[in-house]
């Protein structure tokens, strides 16, 4: 008995952690990346963002939209990739997960598609250049793969740094 136990342990741990469904595509550099789209708000043109003093180099700065203070994450430096010029395909996805609101500044959006359960695979525990453990599993649609994000450990995981942006905010409005 214990041992149907233990296969049906290892057999949870092995499954994909993300279902399938609706994913917004990007690139980082020549890599195409994929989050889900429930947890897009919205996709915005570059707009002003103003950098807060001493907050970790991925984390650009902040933006006001429509008068809410949010913080930009530059994923490319988040992924330690090189840094590049802003172009005009550059855009900040907002992304929300519970209670936090986070931009991600990304090199250009792709598209939404449609991943299916039977499409998405795990990570490898090797043979990836991306940070494997931001990403939740590997997508193949059509002949593209699409390494999908976990957004909590990509974007939510920086907590404390967004919490200090909100607290820098509110002792700037005092």
């Amino acid at each position: 008995m214990e041992e149907a136990v233990v296969k049906e342990k290892e057999a949870e741990l092995n499954e994909v952690s993300i279902k399938g469904g609706k994913f917004l595509s990007f690139f980082l550099g020549g890599e195409e990346y994929a989050i889900e789209i429930l947890k897009v708000q919205e996709i915005i043109g570059l707009i002003p963002i103003t950098p807060v003093p001493k907050m970790p180099s991925y984390i650009r700065g902040v933006l006001n939209l429509r008068g809410k203070i949010v913080p930009v994450m530059n994923l490319r430096l988040r992924f330690g990739l090189e840094p590049i010029e802003d172009t005009d395909e550059t855009c900040v996805v907002v992304v929300q997960d519970e209670k936090y609101l986070m931009g991600v500044l990304v090199d250009k959006v792709s598209e939404v598609s449609e991943i299916k359960n039977s499409q998405i695979e795990d990570v490898p525990s090797f043979g990836i250049e991306a940070n494997s453990e931001y990403l939740a599993g590997i997508g193949k649609v059509k002949e593209s793969v699409k390494m999908i994000l976990d957004v909590h450990k990509v974007v939510f995981d920086v907590a404390k740094e967004v919490d200090s942006l909100k607290q820098k905010e509110e002792n700037y409005k005092a």
